[in-house]
């Protein structure tokens, strides 16, 4: 297996890193910060995020998309180095690719083409307060009325809500939480009636919100393709964000070691810079070792995107582990070379450590994917648990 980028590839990375460089510096994204209305200062990237194709990477070429996840990560990664405030993987690749694996072609296109043109964004919600991560745990429920549906429930933790024009919603036909069976997804427009959006801004700075739904009332097109399909859609759909994720953690533990790097140069004690000390010279080879092997995971896992279920679950759980364990060690290093200043509003670097911190702990943490990696080479190997 080729771990290494293809000529588009690279190009496709280096065009992204080029517009964020120049577009999304450190002070406009404090000031986004600091704005009641951050979603509207967003508007603009999002355009240009269409005119580049990057809402339709990894979408069907049928709704306009293009390419697959070795070209998606490289626009994530860029995202990641410069704290893109964006809701790009939680509605182009979370709720995108739920609806691109659950619904039928005429559905797909009616979501998913004004996604990739720039014109829509979406939002999935599937967790709620007491599923974890869980994604069968879901007490939302749908009864049919006359031929469409109505929907009672409360989702929680759903990125980039408050930017959404449709939500992807989880809900039970029948059965029992936990159980695989009865769920299906529904497209929700989260203008309708009894739609209640609380939303707020995450420890990263990034958009979310709380979905409650009293008697909302949808027709017959608003579930998406067989329901029997619907839970293995959504562990698609979070396998790959989970990848997505990888790499844009992937992109700030480079921008920290860069920056650190830079600091350690300037910064004068007993009139020498701190890149003369040896010890602080260790310190950041082994930053630089964890974050070539966490590039080397992300790869891989975006490499097994569309391998059998089992082997793609492996992978984006094995990513998420390695690169969740060094994004914490590199954060922290970061930190602690900067010292005090570190931690201060006015400098990025803390701003990366609230990132790869929420990275590490989101989506059940390294722990829970830990085991579930356990538990599929266990079914794989046929062993007892």
């Amino acid at each position: 297996m080729d771990l290494n980028p293809t000529p588009e590839q690279k190009m496709l990375r280096d065009a992204a890193q080029k517009y964020f460089r120049a577009e999304y510096r450190f002070d406009a994204h404090a000031k986004r910060l600091a704005s009641a209305d951050a979603a509207a200062a967003g508007a603009a990237h999002w355009t240009r995020f269409a005119e580049f194709g990057w809402l339709g990477l990894g979408l069907p070429e049928a709704v306009g998309g293009f390419g697959g996840m070795p070209e998606l990560i490289a626009v994530c990664e860029a995202m990641g180095a410069a704290l893109s405030l964006e809701p790009y993987v939680a509605s182009t690749v979370l709720a995108a690719q739920a609806v691109a694996a659950a619904a039928d072609a005429g559905q797909q296109l009616a979501l998913l083409a004004p996604l990739v043109e720039g014109r829509s964004r979406l939002a999935l919600a599937c967790t709620e307060a007491d599923s974890g991560p869980t994604l069968a745990w879901v007490e939302t429920r749908a009864r049919r009325q006359g031929s469409g549906w109505v929907l009672d429930g409360r989702k929680t933790g759903v990125a980039g809500l408050p930017q959404a024009d449709v939500a992807i919603v989880s809900a039970r036909l029948d059965g029992r939480p936990g159980e695989r069976a009865g769920l299906a997804l529904f497209a929700l427009p989260v203008g309708a009636a009894g739609v209640r959006i609380e939303p707020y801004r995450r420890y990263d700075g990034m958009p979310g919100g709380e979905l409650g739904l009293e008697g909302v009332q949808l027709d017959a097109a608003a579930l998406l393709g067989d329901p029997a399909r619907a839970l293995e859609a959504l562990e698609r759909a979070v396998d790959l964000s989970t990848i997505a994720t990888c790499a844009d953690a992937l992109g700030a533990m480079t921008a920290v070691l860069h920056k650190t790097g830079a600091y350690l140069a300037t910064r004068q004690q007993f009139g020498a810079p701190l890149a003369s000390f040896q010890v602080l010279q260790h310190r950041m080879v082994d930053m630089f070792a964890a974050l070539e092997a966490a590039r080397s995971m992300v790869v891989m896992a975006a490499l097994h995107a569309d391998v059998a279920p089992a082997e793609r679950a492996r992978a984006a759980s094995a990513a998420k582990v390695a690169v969740g364990e060094r994004a914490r060690y590199v954060a922290q290093q970061g930190v602690q070379l900067h010292g005090g200043v570190g931690m201060t509003e006015e400098l990025d670097i803390g701003h990366y450590f609230r990132r790869l911190t929420l990275f590490e702990k989101a989506d059940g943490g390294i722990d829970h994917h830990l085991q579930r990696f356990a538990q599929s080479q266990r079914k794989e190997l046929g062993t007892p648990r």
